[in-house]
């Protein structure tokens, strides 16, 4: 009870279980005990543990903080060992996620269904992005250990499934199934290591999980193709189901069973009692049918189809339905306080606009390579060599140097004014420019460079820091979800401002003066030719048409940075005014 001055285990909690220490957005995080007048929430004359401040505990966090090493009672090796297992089932989770990218033209033709090609990240994404806010909140009721091991489970057998499936049908499914192993699995990944490592050091272990996404994303793109191409594309998935079998009793063996219990373990019955179905139910619909809309919109179907317009009219529906249901749920699956309160709301939304500009300038850059520059695909790729180094050694260091520096605001600072730097250098990219200037323009940019490494583990470890420690799931979870929903809008929205930018400069470039054909029908036949297909500009014969295509397609890509700058401005101004934790020194 607020006030009480109740200790932590007088309220059901164990003394083994986390003792997690967060002080006041303004003051120090285990600093020295400072004096300080009282809030509007809480009066606190020294700094507050994050379990103490739940139940108005004055505590001098640096003398408790230097009880344990780990929140949990446990050794080293123990540790360790806990950590290993679920990186392990983290790295396959990432390598599983970008394994496709260049292996579905052998998987759709071994099937003769190349024109259903798109179902296959669709239904991986859906499942991956609609169910972490479910299994977050389903962790703080029954623990996370069971629902952990679960989601391991789906992963490997889901797998397994792709592996053997005799059907394009059945690999769709297969995949979809594997989209919610392997979300739920990297979800209560970076939720138990929260549970086990105290705020102040876990940028730290950030930083080591920064380093195998990096590693398995890479690796995944690059070896998918490999291994289908050499061993046949069943095995890149079988190769994935020993490791996870090993996780999974790796991981059962060393999970302390009560992990994230606050209070007493909840029975199933309890459990479902409970449980925000309603809530669950509509925010699962509304970003299916929005995932579905724009993934499928200008892509497999054109977006006047009745699918693609009814999908996202209910994708509209739904989300205000659910945020009304959530304002009423007694442990909402969404909880709104998140989506209104400073810092953590501006940390979630700035973090929703990083990851739009991270897929709309991924998606856009190759585009400016193959249509502007005429270069190859593989050409296209090799550019984004340097800013992906970049981009996965920031990200590395960040976590350490927020242990070092005990400071939470400046890579959020410094990430977003590295996003409006770049997104406002590709805005000015041309034609006639030497490569290493492409180069070096593209390293501020956060499709995969500096400004993602900077700010993605910064927001993460700043959200946890800003929450109670009972939180720490749900506000994984959120800002998981918000990343994902961003990664797909950044792809539809930067698509169709491209499109109709495109159409517009095609119509006033290209010219229809009668010579050689050249009339109305030739110049709606080019247009289309070039719009469908980026390899067609520089497949056309006569140089002249082809300098009004390259030109209608710079202006067009440029139309569009320029509008990654407008959404990386508004990220800015969202991080500029919060004010943070320090986190303290642990000794």
């Amino acid at each position: 009870m607020p006030g009480s001055g109740m200790d932590v285990t007088s309220r059901g909690q164990s003394p083994g279980r986390l003792s997690r220490h967060y002080g006041d957005e303004r003051t120090p995080l285990l600093g020295k005990p400072q004096d300080f007048r009282a809030t509007k929430n809480r009066s606190a004359p020294v700094n507050i543990s994050r379990h103490d401040a739940e139940a108005g505990t004055v505590a001098t966090a640096k003398s408790q903080n230097t009880q344990r090493e780990f929140l949990i009672d446990t050794d080293n090796r123990r540790f360790w060992t806990v950590f290993v297992g679920i990186m392990a089932t983290y790295f396959m989770g990432c390598f599983d996620a970008t394994i496709m990218a260049s292996s579905h033209p052998v998987i759709t033709s071994y099937f003769r269904s190349s024109n259903r090609a798109s179902w296959l990240s669709t239904a991986f994404l859906l499942t991956n992005t609609a169910f972490q806010p479910m299994v977050g909140r389903l962790s703080d009721s029954v623990g996370r250990k069971t629902p952990y091991l679960v989601t391991v489970t789906i992963f490997a057998v889901a797998t397994l499934w792709c592996a053997l499936a005799r059907s394009m049908t059945s690999f769709i499914m297969a995949r979809a199934l594997c989209g919610l192993g392997a979300g739920g699995t990297i979800a209560l990944g970076n939720i138990i290591i929260s549970d086990l490592v105290p705020i102040e050091r876990r940028g730290t272990y950030q930083s080591y999980m920064n380093i195998a996404y990096g590693i398995a994303t890479a690796s995944g793109a690059a070896l998918g193709g490999l291994m289908a191409d050499r061993l046949g594309w069943r095995w890149e998935f079988g190769i994935q189901v020993p490791p996870l079998i090993l996780a999974f009793f790796v991981t059962a063996w060393v999970i302390p069973a009560d992990l994230g219990l606050y209070e007493k373990r909840e029975t199933l019955t309890e459990a479902v009692k409970a449980f925000d179905f309603a809530g669950s139910l509509l925010l699962t619909t509304s970003i299916t049918f929005l995932i579905s809309g724009l993934n499928m919109g200008g892509n497999v179907l054109p977006w006047s189809h009745p699918f693609i317009i009814a999908s996202l009219v209910a994708a509209g529906v739904c989300f205000p339905v659910c945020l009304w249901v959530e304002s009423r749920a007694k442990r909402p699956m969404l909880p709104l306080e998140l989506l209104h309160s400073s810092p953590r709301a501006n940390i979630i939304f700035a973090n929703f606009l990083a990851a739009f500009l991270m897929n709309a300038i991924l998606f856009n850059a190759p585009i400016f390579f193959q249509a502007v520059l005429l270069t190859s695909a593989t050409e296209s790729g090799l550019y984004l060599v340097v800013p992906t180094v970049m981009a996965s050694t920031c990200g590395a260091l960040t976590g350490f140097l927020i242990t070092w520096t005990r400071r939470l605001k400046w890579p959020l600072t410094l990430g977003t004014s590295l996003i409006v730097l770049g997104t406002a250098a590709l805005s000015s990219m041309q034609r006639g420019w030497p490569t290493p200037l492409y180069i070096l323009f593209l390293l501020p940019f956060p499709a995969s460079s500096m400004g993602q490494g900077f700010q993605f583990p910064g927001t993460f470890v700043a959200l946890l820091a800003s929450s109670t420690q009972r939180e720490q799931a749900v506000v994984t979870s959120t800002l998981m979800l918000w990343r994902a929903l961003g990664n797909v809008l950044g792809v539809a929205a930067s698509s169709l401002v491209l499109q109709n930018a495109l159409f517009r400069y095609l119509s006033l470039n290209v010219i229809a003066d009668g010579v050689d054909g050249r009339d109305e029908a030739w110049k709606h036949a080019l247009i289309a030719r070039v719009r469908e297909s980026v390899e067609a500009v520089a497949r056309l014969a006569d140089e002249s048409v082809r300098e009004q295509v390259v030109l209608s397609y710079q202006a067009a890509v440029r139309v569009t940075f320029l509008c990654c700058v407008v959404v990386a401005v508004v990220s800015a101004t969202l991080i500029a005014p919060i004010r943070l934790p320090r986190l303290g020194d642990r000794k």
